[in-house]
Protein backbone atom coordinates (compact mmCIF):
# COMPACT_ATOMS: atom_id res chain seq x y z
CA UNK A 1 0.00 0.00 0.00
CA UNK A 2 1.31 3.41 -0.80
CA UNK A 3 2.01 5.83 1.98
CA UNK A 4 -0.30 8.36 0.94
CA UNK A 5 -3.20 6.12 0.89
CA UNK A 6 -2.42 4.53 4.10
CA UNK A 7 -1.96 8.44 5.53
CA UNK A 8 -6.08 8.62 4.17
CA UNK A 9 -7.16 5.46 6.00
CA UNK A 10 -5.13 6.34 9.53
CA UNK A 11 -6.58 9.62 9.15
CA UNK A 12 -10.06 8.62 8.20
CA UNK A 13 -10.20 5.85 11.29
CA UNK A 14 -9.04 8.86 13.80
CA UNK A 15 -11.94 11.17 12.99
CA UNK A 16 -14.85 9.22 14.29
CA UNK A 17 -12.38 8.45 17.24
CA UNK A 18 -11.72 12.38 17.79
CA UNK A 19 -15.86 12.60 17.84
CA UNK A 20 -16.02 9.96 20.52
CA UNK A 21 -13.36 11.30 22.88
CA UNK A 22 -14.77 14.85 22.72
CA UNK A 23 -18.75 13.88 23.30
CA UNK A 24 -17.61 11.50 26.27
CA UNK A 25 -15.74 13.80 28.00
CA UNK A 26 -18.74 16.67 27.33
CA UNK A 27 -21.24 13.64 28.95
CA UNK A 28 -18.76 13.37 31.77
CA UNK A 29 -19.65 16.94 32.85
CA UNK A 30 -23.34 16.15 33.02
CA UNK A 31 -23.88 12.80 36.09
CA UNK A 32 -27.47 11.58 35.90
CA UNK A 33 -27.97 13.65 32.95
CA UNK A 34 -28.65 16.60 34.95
CA UNK A 35 -27.23 19.86 34.76
CA UNK A 36 -27.58 20.93 38.43
CA UNK A 37 -24.52 18.99 38.72
CA UNK A 38 -22.17 20.95 37.06
CA UNK A 39 -23.83 24.13 37.68
CA UNK A 40 -23.13 23.48 41.60
CA UNK A 41 -19.41 22.10 41.00
CA UNK A 42 -20.17 18.53 41.91
CA UNK A 43 -18.06 16.86 39.05
CA UNK A 44 -15.39 14.30 39.03
CA UNK A 45 -12.21 15.87 39.23
CA UNK A 46 -10.93 14.59 36.19
CA UNK A 47 -13.23 15.45 34.16
CA UNK A 48 -12.56 18.33 34.70
CA UNK A 49 -8.77 17.78 33.29
CA UNK A 50 -10.69 17.45 29.45
CA UNK A 51 -8.62 14.57 28.41
CA UNK A 52 -10.85 13.70 26.02
CA UNK A 53 -11.73 16.93 24.68
CA UNK A 54 -8.16 18.22 24.91
CA UNK A 55 -5.95 15.14 24.47
CA UNK A 56 -8.08 12.67 22.75
CA UNK A 57 -10.09 15.43 20.88
CA UNK A 58 -8.35 18.37 19.43
CA UNK A 59 -4.72 17.39 19.28
CA UNK A 60 -5.49 14.17 17.69
CA UNK A 61 -7.75 16.60 15.30
CA UNK A 62 -5.13 18.38 14.07
CA UNK A 63 -2.54 15.31 13.84
CA UNK A 64 -5.84 13.50 12.11
CA UNK A 65 -6.51 16.96 9.44
CA UNK A 66 -2.44 17.27 8.73
CA UNK A 67 -2.25 13.15 8.46
CA UNK A 68 -5.15 13.58 5.73
CA UNK A 69 -3.25 16.37 4.08
CA UNK A 70 -0.15 13.71 3.42
CA UNK A 71 -2.21 11.46 1.70
CA UNK A 72 -3.52 14.00 -1.22
CA UNK A 73 -1.73 14.92 -4.20
CA UNK A 74 -0.08 18.60 -3.06
CA UNK A 75 2.37 20.35 -0.91
CA UNK A 76 1.87 18.15 2.08
CA UNK A 77 2.15 14.68 -0.25
CA UNK A 78 5.97 14.76 -0.83
CA UNK A 79 9.24 13.35 1.86
CA UNK A 80 9.31 16.77 3.45
CA UNK A 81 5.54 16.20 4.34
CA UNK A 82 5.41 12.89 5.17
CA UNK A 83 8.10 13.84 7.91
CA UNK A 84 5.96 16.67 9.44
CA UNK A 85 3.63 13.90 9.56
CA UNK A 86 5.61 11.92 11.82
CA UNK A 87 6.05 15.01 14.17
CA UNK A 88 2.11 15.68 14.22
CA UNK A 89 1.83 11.73 14.37
CA UNK A 90 3.43 11.65 17.87
CA UNK A 91 1.95 15.15 18.94
CA UNK A 92 -1.36 12.66 18.47
CA UNK A 93 0.02 10.02 20.26
CA UNK A 94 0.80 12.42 23.38
CA UNK A 95 -2.55 13.99 23.27
CA UNK A 96 -3.90 10.41 23.52
CA UNK A 97 -1.94 9.45 26.16
CA UNK A 98 -3.06 12.50 27.97
CA UNK A 99 -6.63 10.92 27.33
CA UNK A 100 -5.97 7.75 28.56
CA UNK A 101 -3.65 8.73 31.96
CA UNK A 102 -6.92 11.08 32.93
CA UNK A 103 -9.43 8.44 31.94
CA UNK A 104 -7.63 5.67 34.24
CA UNK A 105 -7.06 8.29 36.71
CA UNK A 106 -10.55 8.81 36.86
CA UNK A 107 -11.91 5.01 36.71
CA UNK A 108 -9.43 4.28 39.35
CA UNK A 109 -10.23 7.27 41.74
CA UNK A 110 -14.07 7.00 41.03
CA UNK A 111 -16.61 9.75 40.71
CA UNK A 112 -17.32 12.34 43.06
CA UNK A 113 -20.96 12.01 44.87
CA UNK A 114 -23.31 12.95 47.50
CA UNK A 115 -22.43 10.28 50.84
CA UNK A 116 -24.52 11.17 54.04
CA UNK A 117 -25.26 14.93 52.81
CA UNK A 118 -21.90 15.30 51.65
CA UNK A 119 -20.19 15.63 48.16
CA UNK A 120 -16.87 12.89 48.25
CA UNK A 121 -14.99 10.37 46.54
CA UNK A 122 -15.65 7.40 48.47
CA UNK A 123 -13.71 5.36 46.30
CA UNK A 124 -10.43 7.43 46.68
CA UNK A 125 -7.70 6.01 48.21
CA UNK A 126 -9.67 3.00 49.18
CA UNK A 127 -7.82 -0.48 50.13
CA UNK A 128 -10.50 -2.07 47.80
CA UNK A 129 -11.24 -1.97 44.23
CA UNK A 130 -14.77 -0.93 43.43
CA UNK A 131 -14.80 -2.33 40.01
CA UNK A 132 -14.92 -5.45 41.11
CA UNK A 133 -17.78 -5.26 43.87
CA UNK A 134 -20.83 -4.05 43.08
CA UNK A 135 -21.90 -3.66 46.50
CA UNK A 136 -19.61 -0.59 47.24
CA UNK A 137 -21.49 1.25 44.61
CA UNK A 138 -24.80 1.63 46.92
CA UNK A 139 -22.39 4.67 48.87
CA UNK A 140 -23.21 7.37 46.17
CA UNK A 141 -26.74 7.96 47.07
CA UNK A 142 -26.16 11.17 44.10
CA UNK A 143 -26.60 11.90 41.37
CA UNK A 144 -28.23 7.97 40.53
CA UNK A 145 -26.23 5.19 38.67
CA UNK A 146 -23.17 7.87 38.95
CA UNK A 147 -20.60 4.72 39.25
CA UNK A 148 -21.69 3.21 36.32
CA UNK A 149 -21.91 6.34 34.51
CA UNK A 150 -18.39 7.63 34.77
CA UNK A 151 -17.60 3.86 34.35
CA UNK A 152 -19.10 3.33 30.94
CA UNK A 153 -17.85 7.12 30.09
CA UNK A 154 -13.93 6.44 31.02
CA UNK A 155 -13.85 2.69 30.18
CA UNK A 156 -14.34 4.32 26.34
CA UNK A 157 -12.40 7.25 26.76
CA UNK A 158 -9.40 4.80 27.34
CA UNK A 159 -10.11 2.33 24.53
CA UNK A 160 -10.40 5.34 22.01
CA UNK A 161 -7.22 6.89 23.12
CA UNK A 162 -5.63 3.14 23.06
CA UNK A 163 -6.63 2.97 19.50
CA UNK A 164 -5.69 6.46 18.55
CA UNK A 165 -2.02 5.60 20.01
CA UNK A 166 -1.92 2.93 17.64
CA UNK A 167 -2.98 4.39 14.34
CA UNK A 168 -0.74 7.52 15.28
CA UNK A 169 2.34 5.13 15.99
CA UNK A 170 1.62 3.35 12.86
CA UNK A 171 1.64 6.30 10.80
CA UNK A 172 4.91 7.75 12.84
CA UNK A 173 6.21 4.42 10.72
CA UNK A 174 4.41 5.01 7.54
CA UNK A 175 5.52 8.53 7.50
CA UNK A 176 9.34 7.63 8.11
CA UNK A 177 9.00 5.41 5.13
CA UNK A 178 7.17 8.08 2.84
CA UNK A 179 10.19 10.45 4.35
CA UNK A 180 12.88 8.14 2.86
CA UNK A 181 11.11 6.18 -0.15
CA UNK A 182 8.99 8.78 -1.04
CA UNK A 183 4.97 8.99 -1.20
CA UNK A 184 4.67 7.25 -4.43
CA UNK A 185 1.46 9.69 -5.25
CA UNK A 186 3.02 10.69 -8.81
CA UNK A 187 2.76 6.80 -9.66
CA UNK A 188 -1.39 6.38 -8.82
CA UNK A 189 -3.54 7.55 -11.59
CA UNK A 190 -5.26 10.69 -11.47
Amino acid sequence: MCTGKCSRCISVTLYPLVLLSIVCNIVLFFPGWDVKYAKGGHITEEVRYMGGLVGGGLVVLVSALYISLTGKRGCCANRCGMFLSVVFAAMGVAGALYSFTVALLGTVNGPLCKDNGTWITPFKNSNSSYLSDSKLWAACKEPKNVVQFNIGLFMTLMAASCLQVLLCAAQMINGLCGCLCGTCNSKEEP
